[in-house]
C-alpha cells in the first residue's frame, strides 16, 4: 500500500492523485480518448485530470482505477481517499469572489512549497510586504474596490505570510530590482516602514534577500518578474509562475524550468552578496 502525502492543500492533492492517474493510464497502454470515453468526457477532461487543473468525481476515478486494472482495495482507496481531499477547499475558497482562479492555483501551490525564489523589479514581493505596503498596491491595481474588498485582499496576503514565521516554514530566497525599493509606493512613511520590514525578514534563519544594484547594468532575469517554487514531495517538479495583468503562466516542463532557474541563478550573481542586504537597505532607508 501506497503511503500518498497529504501536506500542501487540495491543489497540490489534485497534481499528486493527476501524476499517479497518467502513470497509471500509460503503464496500461491506454489512449487520452479511450480513457475518456469510460467516464463520458473528452480527452482533454482526462489531460485536465492528469495535470490537477480541475476537481475530481470520486466516481470517474473509481472508474478510471477500474478500467486501470487497479481492483485491489488496498491500492484503490487511498487513491479514493486523496480524491476525496483534494475536493476539500483550501483557506483561500472564501476569498473566492475577490481572487481570479488562477491565482488560486497559485496560492495552492505556494503554500506546499518548501522553497519560493523570487524575483521582483516592481513591487516588493507579496510575502514580504506590510499592510500599508499592500492596500497602496492593491488601490493600485483594484482602484475601484470598496474599502472592505481592499482589506479582504489585505488579509488573504498577511495569512500567506503566516507560514514564514511558524515552526517548520518554508525557505524564500527574493531577489529585487533596485527600483523596487526606491519607487515611494504608497507616500514617504508607507515606503519607510516597508523598508523597515524587510531589514527584519532579511535576518530570518529561512529567508534570503539580495538587491540588483543599479550600478549592475543589465542581467540575466531583465525580461521580468517571475516565481520559482519548489517542493519537498518527489512526485512535483518545479513550478515557474508567471504573473500577467489578467491570467498567469504555469512552467513545469523542465527545459522552461531549467531555463529560469538559470536566470534565477546567474541574477543572484549579479546582485550584491545577502550580506550586503540590510547594509544597503539602511543607506536607502536613510534617504527616503
Amino acid at each position: 500500500m501506497i503511503d500518498y502525502p497529504r501536506r500542501g492543500g487540495p491543489t497540490v492533492l489534485r497534481i499528486l492523485l493527476g501524476s499517479q492517474l497518467r502513470r497509471l493510464r500509460e503503464a496500461r497502454g491506454i489512449s487520452t480518448e479511450e480513457a475518456g470515453y469510460e467516464i463520458r468526457g473528452s480527452h482533454s477532461k482526462i489531460s485536465r485530470m492528469e495535470l490537477g487543473r480541475v476537481g475530481f468525481k470520486e466516481r470517474d476515478i473509481a472508474d478510471l482505477l477500474t478500467l486501470y486494472g487497479v481492483d485491489d482495495p488496498a491500492e484503490r482507496e487511498p487513491l479514493l481517499e486523496l480524491a476525496k481531499e483534494a475536493n476539500t477547499p483550501g483557506w483561500w475558497h472564501r476569498y473566492g469572489d475577490i481572487l481570479p482562479s488562477w491565482f488560486e492555483v497559485y496560492l495552492g501551490l505556494e503554500e506546499a512549497a518548501s522553497l519560493i525564489r523570487a524575483y521582483e523589479v516592481q513591487f516588493v514581493p507579496g510575502l514580504m510586504q506590510t499592510a500599508e505596503y499592500t492596500r497602496a498596491v492593491v488601490r493600485l491595481g483594484f482602484p475601484d474596490s470598496s474599502d472592505d474588498d481592499v482589506e479582504r485582499r489585505v488579509r488573504v496576503r498577511t495569512m500567506r505570510q503566516a507560514r514564514f514565521t511558524a515552526p517548520g516554514a518554508p525557505t524564500l530566497w527574493a531577489v529585487l530590482d533596485e527600483a523596487v525599493l526606491r519607487r515611494p509606493l504608497g507616500g514617504r512613511e508607507v515606503m519607510r516602514g516597508q523598508l523597515e520590514h524587510l531589514i527584519t525578514m532579511a535576518e530570518l534563519p529561512n529567508v534570503t534577500l539580495q538587491v540588483v544594484p543599479f550600478s549592475a547594468g543589465g542581467h540575466a532575469a531583465a525580461g521580468g518578474p517571475f516565481t520559482i517554487l519548489r517542493f519537498a514531495e518527489p512526485a512535483l517538479s518545479d513550478v515557474v509562475y508567471l504573473e500577467q495583468l489578467t491570467s498567469a503562466l504555469y512552467l513545469d516542463k523542465p527545459a522552461d524550468v531549467d531555463t529560469y532557474m538559470q536566470a534565477m541563478n546567474n541574477t543572484c550573481i549579479t546582485a550584491a552578496r545577502p550580506d550586503d542586504t540590510v547594509t544597503i537597505l539602511n543607506d536607502i532607508l536613510q534617504q527616503t
